[in-house]
């Protein structure tokens, strides 16, 4: 059974029907106590990242120890920018630190001729192998919607440039998360949360 972490940020009941449609058996928990006692726990999310805060100190807990302990975790979205260790967006609101780095602003600067926010369709550029993105191939196209991106670090499996070249796909050990929508990206999309649902077992 697989958690799927409701802190109010929006993108619930896509995630739902997507993990419905590849057959997955999910909980909402209702208590981080659950968090402990699944197989694994997803954490999505839209909009700001301050929206992260409500994961309070028992949340950060339950999903830490079960992470520590093997349980696999996925972040989509503001969802895999709360791994990190925080946001510009949000100053004071930590992330829960499983990944190096913090979050920042999309430099709309850095090319005239694009928007931030980064809206629409954009390619992976694989960096090195990955469970996540098995089976898919380079320069496979998938939806985002933000404005923050994750640095381009040791656990970047898959970068993607919008103004800045950034991390769209993290992986090291047990521990996953994209910045784009899986759950709006078509077969591409599918195929990576089917890869997800295969590392869990």
């Amino acid at each position: 059974m697989i958690a799927l972490v409701d802190y109010g940020a929006g993108n619930l009941t896509s995630v739902k029907k997507a993990l419905t449609s590849l057959g997955a058996s999910f909980v909402v928990p209702s208590s981080p106590d659950e968090c402990r006692r699944v197989s694994a726990v997803i954490v999505p999310g839209v909009g700001h990242f301050s929206a992260t805060a409500r994961l309070d100190a028992p949340w950060r807990a339950a999903i830490g120890d079960a992470t520590r302990a093997g349980t696999p975790l996925f972040g989509i979205c503001v969802g895999m920018q709360w791994l990190f260790e925080g946001s510009d967006e949000a100053p004071g609101v930590a992330g829960l630190g499983v990944m190096p780095g913090r979050i920042a602003r999309l430099d709309a600067n850095a090319d005239d001729r694009l928007k931030v926010p980064h809206v629409g369709w954009n390619a992976l550029t694989f960096t090195r192998t990955a469970r996540l993105l098995a089976g898919l191939t380079a320069g496979s196209q998938v939806y985002f919607t933000h404005s923050y991106a994750a640095p381009v670090t040791s656990d970047c499996v898959a970068s993607t440039s919008h103004a800045n070249t950034f991390a769209s796909v993290v992986e090291r050990d047990n521990i996953f998360g994209v910045q784009f929508h899986p759950e709006k990206s078509g077969d591409v999309g599918l195929h990576i949360l089917r890869n997800f649902l295969e590392i869990v077992g």
